[in-house]
């Protein structure tokens, strides 16, 4: 089902590109790590009660477990950390843009372990987003405290990180084909990875912490959750060489919602340039399959 594929794709985009654009306003109560410890949870929270109704616990696979919850101590502990941090020093249009890079790291990694080699045409798309998303990075640059090429490391970190998850996460759909199940088990070892991390390192937040900070993080972990639940539903239905590109193009939505939800936002000539290049490579995408 390629045109579900696509649609669920696109709408994880949305959430992803939602998830960064309210990032910033938790970042000005709390701490990434304390944002994380609070994000993760409350989503793993959302899913383990949804579970009874969402997964279809009878039909359960080990190997397939095994699979999701080895993808959950990296994802989204990890890459909601790194990107964070990322948000903080670089802003979510850096940090959106560069995570763009993650259809390289899964498209190479589902040629090899799953075998689905993209053609000619999905490739030139493929590297037409990336090249957009590009565009959109040098065009949304501001200047910074910290070493920017230093602070790149951290969005970079997380889109390997995320290409990774992808075709594992396929891995875990031949055995147990379930979206929710995947999610909620990945959320639910998360949640755990990131409170023991953020204990050993003094990351918790404290029962005085600043309500504000603790709802928008709440909320940009269910724009998370939604997200991610999403792009599995995607990869259920479509290869990782659609579904991987389609949800990168997530800048895209941090863009047109930092413009309304934030201040301050500019859209230049490169930045226009950015979004032409990037639906460009979109199209070419879509034609292809």
């Amino acid at each position: 089902m390629p045109g579900d594929a696509v649609a669920l794709a696109l709408l994880s985009a949305g959430f992803f590109g939602l998830a960064l654009v309210l990032t910033p306003f938790g970042l000005r109560h709390l701490a990434p790590l304390q944002g994380a410890a609070v994000s993760v949870p409350t989503t793993a929270t959302a899913f383990l009660l949804a579970s009874p109704v969402l997964v279809d616990w009878p039909a359960a696979a080990w190997p397939a477990v095994l699979v999701f919850a080895g993808v959950g101590v990296l994802f989204p502990a990890t890459v909601t950390m790194l990107t964070f941090a990322a948000n903080r020093r670089l802003g979510p249009h850096v940090a959106g843009a560069l995570g763009n890079l993650a259809p390289l790291f899964a498209v190479l990694l589902a040629a090899a372990l799953l075998g689905e080699v993209p053609g000619w045409g999905q490739a030139a798309g493929i590297l037409v987003v990336v090249a957009g998303a590009t565009v959109l990075a040098l065009a949304s640059a501001r200047d910074t405290s910290v070493p920017v090429g230093a602070a790149l490391l951290l969005p970079l970190a997380a889109a390997l990180v995320r290409g990774l998850v992808q075709p594992a996460v396929k891995l875990g759909f031949v055995t147990w084909p379930d979206p929710y199940a995947a999610a909620s088990i990945g959320y639910l070892v998360s949640a755990v990875v990131v409170v023991v991390f953020a204990g050993l390192r003094g990351g918790l937040p404290s029962p005085r912490a600043d309500r504000v900070g603790l709802l928008w993080f709440a909320a940009v972990g269910l724009c998370n959750g939604a997200a991610v639940v999403t792009m599995y539903a995607a990869l259920a239905r479509g290869p990782v060489a659609l579904v991987a590109p389609l949800v990168a193009t997530y800048p895209l939505a941090t863009l047109a919602l930092g413009a309304v939800l934030m201040r301050g936002v500019r859209v230049g000539p490169r930045v226009v340039l950015g979004v032409a290049v990037t639906v460009t490579g979109v199209a070419l995408l879509l034609a292809s399959r």
